[in-house]
This record gives structure tokens, C-alpha cells and sequence, in this order.
């Protein structure tokens, strides 16, 4: 499958997450999404390596990823967010100082999964701290510090599963591959190759602190906040199929 195929069909599938009311489905078109990421960056990373050298090859970018305008609340959750799923697609960021911009690294291919992805899910997240805030269970605690804090929760939750899912896939690709050494070679030279990009090309001076830093603590919001993020249902979507052509 190509790059824009891939973005195609995780359009599709994250549409269905937004659109329906089921939490379960949501998660489960969400998951899906997840997985055909995974499995067309690995196609690529395969078909890359057998460029000819006399062909263009595809190499990393940094790309310039908008997250917000200065000054508004709530920028670090957003951040924590697009990170956690950066890092389950091969993708390393730095962060403006102030939250408001994150540069990412990586193939273009992985860098759209990521955008994609963080679009549907910044929403569903907003979505839900805002029920939860609606529903008052939040009180004592002041409005602020419980979004923040659901949010938090949300966002380390959700990168969880990701990672759990690019696992699983790898997995899968590893045992049903034709050559898994030489699968498991390409995905490790890939990684070597986006981070010596990297290494070459981030002017970053520090290192992000995290959205952690000077949040008071809600426990009851985080507790919420990570139950918006796991109650749902994993299961394997019918929109990916279980044998996938390799690219050639």
C-alpha cells in the first residue's frame, strides 16, 4: 500500500471513530488506524531498501507541527499527546519552549500517520474532559486542574496502547515474513537512519520537561482521565486485512 493510500484508509477509519457515540467502536476504528500505520510504514521501510541507488530514495524530514497559540491553557496535555503517538510511529520531536509548535522527525510517511492521528484523537480527548467537567465529578478540585490532569492521563494512556499495537504488529510481520531477519534489519536500519537525521539536524539546546511540570494534582481527574483512555475495547477491525502484499 502506498503512502497516500495509507492516508486514505486511516481518514476513513478515524471519520468512523469521530463519528460514532460508541466508545467501543471509536477505540476499535482507533486501534485499526494504528495498525495499518504500522504495517504501511514497515512496507515502506522494506520497499525503500531495495531502491536502486539510482532511483530517488525516500530519506527523513523535520517537519514544523502547529499545536496552539501562545498563551492558551492546556498546550502541554496537547503536546504530551502528539509525542505519545510520534513515538509510536517512529517519529522524534522537539518542542518550542512554549508548547506552541512541535518539530518532528522522520519519513513523510510517518510523519501524515502521525498528523492523522493526532487530529482525531486531540478531539476525542477534548471531547471527553469536557463531559467530565460537564458532569461535575471533578468538584472540589478547580475546572483547570482537572482538564489538565484528565488530559494527562488521556494522552499517557493512549500512547500506551499505541505502542502496545505497533508491538503487536511487528510481531505479526516478523513471524509471517518470507525473511524476518531481513525485515528486522531494515526496520533497525531505518531507526539508525532517523536518528543519525536527527543527531545532524535538531538545534535543540534542552530537553521538553514535560506537560508534568507545575500542575497541581487530581488524582480523581487522572483516574478518569486514564479510564477515557483504556475502558474501550481493543479488537481487531474487519477494515484491516489479515494478509498484507508487500510493496515491490
Amino acid at each position: 500500500m502506498s503512502s497516500e493510500k495509507m492516508l486514505v484508509r486511516i481518514g476513513g477509519l478515524l471519520r468512523q471513530a469521530e463519528s460514532t457515540d460508541n466508545p467501543h467502536e471509536a477505540e476499535a476504528f482507533m486501534e485499526a488506524a494504528q495498525r495499518l500505520a504500522t504495517a504501511t510504514a514497515i512496507d515502506l521501510a522494506v520497499a525503500r531498501a531495495h531502491t536502486s541507488s539510482r532511483e530517488r530514495r525516500a530519506t527523513p524530514v523535520q517537519r514544523a507541527i502547529s499545536i496552539g497559540e501562545p498563551g492558551r491553557r492546556g498546550l502541554r496535555t496537547y503536546v504530551q499527546l502528539f509525542v505519545a503517538i510520534a513515538s509510536a510511529n517512529d517519529v522524534q520531536c522537539d518542542v518550542a519552549h512554549n508548547s506552541t509548535q512541535v518539530f518532528a522527525y522522520g519519513f513523510d510517511s510517518d510523519i501524515d500517520a502521525c498528523q492523522a492521528l493526532y487530529s482525531s484523537l486531540l478531539m476525542q480527548m477534548v471531547r471527553a474532559s469536557d463531559a467530565y467537567l460537564r458532569s461535575g465529578a471533578h468538584k472540589p478540585v478547580a475546572g483547570v486542574t482537572a482538564r489538565l490532569n484528565f488530559q494527562l492521563a488521556f494522552a499517557a494512556r493512549i500512547g500506551q496502547r499505541l505502542a502496545e499495537t505497533k508491538r503487536d504488529v511487528e510481531a505479526t510481520v516478523a513471524a509471517g515474513a518470507d525473511d524476518a531477519t531481513g525485515t528486522a534489519l531494515v526496520l533497525r536500519d531505518k531507526q539508525i537512519e532517523l536518528r543519525d537525521f536527527y543527531a545532524q539536524t535538531s538545534t535543540a539546546r534542552g530537553t521538553w520537561r514535560g506537560p508534568q511540570s507545575g500542575v497541581a494534582r487530581s488524582d480523581k481527574a487522572r483516574r478518569a482521565g486514564d479510564r477515557a483512555g483504556r475502558d474501550a475495547r481493543i479488537g481487531r477491525s474487519t477494515e484491516l486485512p489479515s494478509a498484507r502484499k508487500r510493496l515491490a
